[in-house]
């Protein structure tokens, strides 16, 4: 369609805009969000995508209502919503965790490792994650993407309950999904690029065979591509076996409006599948992360006489801070420190509290080669094993990084609080600091479990001569006390916080690979410095507000989709769970009242949560004046009106936007010169980046937790059911935080049977006897029932697979040699 054609229907609302996304376990399928908030839009097979792909911002026209997708009532394996991947906003969840990641690796179908966020304002409330709410509940699952369209294992379920129907419209209105075609791309936001591997075509005798090889792509949401042979290993046509194991990116150059395959140029042969380097490589190039070196112009940009030193002429524009006893509170292995905490206690018993960030625009300056490369770059980007930086070492490790015993330029929001967390007067500038002490959250978690306990030197890091670690064990203590204080009054005030399980693997020194993983455990002194970023962010986003209202950088978190949260309202009536989904507030309050601290209730708990998870939507940065509703402004999981990132400019560009910004206000600059246009074509790119980013995260967890399956498994774990479908359910290994689907079809059984129970799903698994004198054993499977599962890897490089223990059976390995079992060596950066 022409774009003035497209610009036009939009306008008449003849046309829809959204972005495709394309369900991971069944190709075919695709969805963009209803603009009303109700069940998404259905796009049926590959012609009607019109080769858009995965991510992009397509426009769609509806199809006739003849058409349109009908659903089964009773319909038990179907997903009517398009998966989604981590659309959890990292507020939501939980913040300074180790600086790697986790989730779903794309070659299992529904693993999910809770991504570890390396933020400390943990602004939306919940933990990111993908969810199975099944059954006649319109089931909204969720899955990572699967490897192998012809993949073995899963077994392919027809999907009877998608059918049109030419008498459509006898049905209730509620069986129709309404259908469309893509008609535009607004926005290829996919990268284009693809990690696969190479075959031979089939038909030997055709024209093609002669000139193209076909390239598979690992991700089956992208289509086959045939690429010129040129390209390709010069004995690949003699030997191609020796490449059947071997990971090539490929990249889309051009695509035929009436073919199923694309034409594509091999851009390189990473290496061995299933080895770490190639497969990380091939996720990076996947998601278009710019992992390359900096280059000498961007280098340039830098400060060239080192060891670097403050200009005199800072210390006349600045409030020095350099004698107050500041320190900072990070992850032990964290080596960019973009904050620092400060907390002098006053003659009349309130606090003077000061948080200190890094500040990183003095180095970049703005329109220079650094500041564009960063910009583009937009956000460092965490895997298990490395970081790939925003910003040149130099900057995020020395010079900007606030390590210990060195002089520091810095933006600082100063309060004088209450013992209560009541603000009574606020200052922001430029200072300078001299942080005494790196604490890791270790050494600040002992600090507040021994109020009254001299902490021996040995105990802590080293801390400057000029303080004691008397004055800094004091320090923490005011904070947790005032930090517990705003932490209530929050929650009391409808905040929301969706606590998941996140994983923390340990790596063998010398090969990389991983050795255990453990479950993070979010403390006290994580909650503490997530306390005092929130109160920052929140009062940077007032001030920016205030002084510039129509070119203020903020960020917003929209309330759950309406459609997803009224299934999960229906799906907890059925369950006889009394859950309140009315406000942000009132869910934080049914999650944390609802349940006890038996190990069942905590289960149940860690489920719901995953399920209130789903109907979640991203928090975004957005420029205020591309907004014009203010009300459209808030944050729905922290449950206030304005927002924003102040906090992390070591690692996020938006931090960077804001700081420049606060320096306007402030009188230190000029504004920028931007129109609100500009500034939210600068936001969305944040928001892309960002999201790209936190996929890569959950992709490079997906992989190592792969690798230890294969490598140490079978795992065992309890798990809990959270969805009953015909021929499998749907698991929280609660070990491991992973989501997996159990099939009958690969246990020993000698039958099974579906049937609803009231409204219940409920499936009867009859077990073939070990001894043939013996009886066959019932088991009954409903959701949020304890079962023992064990992960095993499949042949496939790194495809795992959850089966159900026999009821009655022994463990297979002795608790004690379980992977992680107390195992909390330090996370790896």
């Amino acid at each position: 369609m022409s774009k003035e054609d497209v610009s036009e229907g939009l306008k008449r609302g003849t046309l829809i805009q959204g972005v495709l996304r394309i369900n991971p376990k069944k190709f075919h399928e695709a969805f963009i969000p209803s603009p009303d908030g109700d069940r998404d839009i259905f796009i049926d097979g590959v012609v009607a995508r019109n080769r858009a792909l995965n991510g992009d911002l397509v426009v769609v026209k509806l199809l006739p209502e003849e058409q349109w997708k009908v659903i089964k009532p009773e319909s038990n394996d179907k997903e009517t919503e398009g998966a989604y991947e981590s659309d959890l906003p990292e507020e939501l969840c939980g913040s300074q965790l180790p600086q790697q990641s986790l989730k779903g690796y794309n070659d299992s179908p529904d693993v999910i490792i809770e991504a570890q966020f390396d933020d400390s304002d943990s602004e939306d409330g919940h933990g990111n994650t993908q969810n199975a709410l099944v059954d006649g509940v319109k089931k909204l699952s969720v899955c990572v993407q699967e490897k192998g369209k012809e993949d073995a294992g899963a077994p392919v379920i027809k999907d009877e309950n998608t059918f049109t129907s030419q008498d459509s419209r006898v049905l209730p209105e509620k069986s129709l999904q309404r259908s469309a075609k893509v008609v535009y791309i607004l926005e290829k936001k996919h990268s284009r690029a693809a990690t696969g591997f190479l075959k031979l075509l089939a038909d030997k005798n055709s024209e093609l065979f002669r000139k193209y090889a076909l390239f598979s792509p690992s991700d089956h949401r992208v289509p086959r591509i045939y690429v010129p042979l040129k390209d390709c290993p010069q004995d690949f046509v003699t030997r191609p076996k020796d490449y059947a194991n071997t990971l090539f990116i490929c990249r889309i150059m051009d695509w035929k409006e009436d073919s199923n395959f694309a034409l594509g140029q091999l851009a390189k042969s990473l290496g061995q599948a299933g080895e770490i380097e190639p497969e990380t490589e091939g996720i990076l190039t996947e998601y278009g992360v710019d992992f390359s070196d900096f280059s000498s112009e961007v280098l340039e940009c830098l400060p060239q006489g080192l060891p670097w030193t403050i200009p005199p002429e800072e210390f006349s524009r600045r409030r020095d801070l350099r004698k107050d006893c500041i320190f900072t509170i990070d992850p032990s292995t964290a080596r960019d420190l973009d904050d620092a905490l400060s907390c002098k206690s006053l003659a009349d018993g309130n606090f003077e509290v000061g948080v200190h960030i890094a500040d990183v625009s003095y180095f970049v300056p703005e329109g220079s080669s650094l500041d564009k490369v960063a910009a583009e770059r937009a956000t460092s980007v965490y895997l298990v094993q490395k970081v790939v930086p925003m910003l040149p070492r130099l900057l995020c490790e020395e010079l900007c990084s606030l390590n210990p015993m060195t002089d520091k330029l810095t933006f600082s929001v100063i309060w004088t609080l209450t013992p209560k967390g009541k603000i009574l007067a606020e200052w922001f500038g430029r200072t300078i600091i001299r942080s005494c002490t790196k604490l890791s959250y270790e050494h600040a978690q002992s600090m507040i479990e021994s109020p009254t306990r001299r902490i021996p030197e040995r105990e802590l890091p080293a801390i400057s001569p000029e303080h004691t670690c008397d004055e800094v064990h004091r320090a923490v203590l005011n904070l947790h006390g005032v930090a517990k204080e705003l932490r209530r009054q929050r929650f009391a005030d409808g905040a929301l916080r969706l606590d998941q399980l996140k994983l923390a693997f340990t790596l063998d020194h010398e090969t990389g690979l991983p050795q255990g993983c453990h479950v993070y455990e979010y403390r006290d002194s994580n909650k503490l410095v997530e306390e005092f970023m929130l109160l920052a962010n929140m009062a940077v986003a007032h001030k920016i507000h205030r002084a510039f209202p129509e070119q203020a950088l903020l960020r917003r978190h929209p309330p759950p989709q309406t459609k997803m949260l009224n299934d999960l309202v229906e799906f907890c009536d059925q369950m006889g769970l009394p859950m309140d989904f009315s406000s942000a507030g009132a869910l934080n309050k049914s999650l944390t009242e609802m349940f006890g601290d038996d190990k069942y209730s905590l289960a149940r708990k860690e489920v719901l949560t995953n399920m209130c998870s789903r109907p979640m939507q991203m928090a975004v940065y957005f420029c205020s004046g591309a907004l014009r509703d203010p009300a459209q402004f808030r944050h729905y999981a922290l449950n206030v009106p304005l927002y924003t990132h102040f906090t992390s400019p070591i690692r996020r560009f938006a931090d960077v936007l804001v700081h420049r910004l606060l320096a306007s206000a402030l009188g230190y600059r000029e504004l920028p010169d931007v129109e609100p246009d500009s500034l939210q074509k600068q936001a969305d790119h944040c928001n892309d980046r960002r999201m790209a980013s936190k996929r890569v995260q959950e992709l490079s967890t997906g992989l190592f937790f792969a690798i230890l399956v294969r490598e140490s498994g079978p795992l065992e774990s309890e798990a809990m059911v959270m969805g009953v479908l015909n021929q499998a359910f749907d698991v929280l290994v609660l070990r491991y935080g992973v989501q997996k689907r159990v099939y009958c079809n690969m246990l020993p059984l000698r039958s099974h049977h579906f049937q609803k129970v009231g409204k219940k799903p409920e499936l009867t698994l009859v077990w073939e006897p070990e001894d043939l004198e013996q009886e066959p054993v019932q088991q009954v499977i409903t959701i949020f029932n304890l079962v023992e599962v064990v992960l095993q890897a499949e042949a496939t490089a790194l495809k795992y697979s959850a089966v159900l223990k026999r009821p009655g059976t022994e463990g297979l390995l002795d608790p004690q040699d379980q992977l992680g079992c107390g195992n909390h060596k330090e996370e790896q950066d």
